[in-house]
């Protein structure tokens, strides 16, 4: 299965969003990654509904949203409604996280489970085998263009080795610090779903950054 490339708009140009969304579009990139931030999960907060319902207006790939927010549950049924794909929540801000995936998936989206850099693999084994995405932050959430933590690589691995023994099957994508040094060994490590921001955004031809990373 080819790899998917998801540049994360939390780095383009929000002056120029329009035109960095066409961009995405031209390119070989698979799907738009959306970070909602709400400034108490992690401190940051980056852009809301109105700016998702303008974004899914121009974009002609995928919303690939990722919640770093409390209380997921409350706004499920709003990004459904806002075209978005896929929606990934984090483990650390769900209670109830079979529910959750569950009122993700009766709302027609891909249900997506996101791991801060400190939890462990593990905390998935139970629901595993009903995910749609793995989400693992490879960087502590909440800003862009930080440093690749490097464990990330034996996180991977481990969550690899448990989806092979509960016989799952489901994206696996790395969000923070992912670029041309490191992106082909997060694939040989068993990613398949890359969340690339600042190498896209801040490169000097992100169409052809963009093409480097998919191949």
């Amino acid at each position: 299965m080819p790899h998917i490339i998801a540049p994360s708009l939390l780095a383009a140009d929000f002056g120029n969003l329009q035109r960095d969304i066409e961009l995405v579009n031209e390119s070989q990139a698979d799907w738009f990654h959306i970070d909602i931030m709400d400034g108490v999960f992690v401190p940051n907060i980056s852009y809301g509904m109105p700016v998702l319902k303008a974004i899914s207006k121009h974009a002609k790939k995928p919303l690939d949203v990722h919640l770093m927010i409390v209380e997921p549950d409350r706004y499920i049924k709003t990004f459904a409604d806002l075209g978005s794909e896929i929606l990934t929540v984090h483990y650390e801000a769900c209670t109830h996280l079979h529910r959750t995936v569950q009122a993700i998936k009766e709302n027609g989206m891909k249900a997506g489970v996101a791991l801060n850099p400190h939890t462990p693999v593990e905390v998935l084994r139970d629901i595993i085998a009903d995910l749609d995405l793995v989400l693992l932050m490879s960087v502590n959430p909440g800003f862009g263009g930080q440093k690749f933590i490097v464990r990330t690589h034996d996180k991977l691995k481990r969550l690899q080795t448990m989806m092979s023994e509960e016989k799952a099957q489901c994206y696996v994508e790395i969000d923070g610090g992912v670029g041309l040094g490191n992106y082909k060994e997060l694939l040989n490590s068993g990613a398949n779903a890359l969340v690339a921001g600042s190498a896209v955004f801040a490169s000097e031809n992100p169409l052809i950054t963009i093409a480097e990373l998919k191949k």
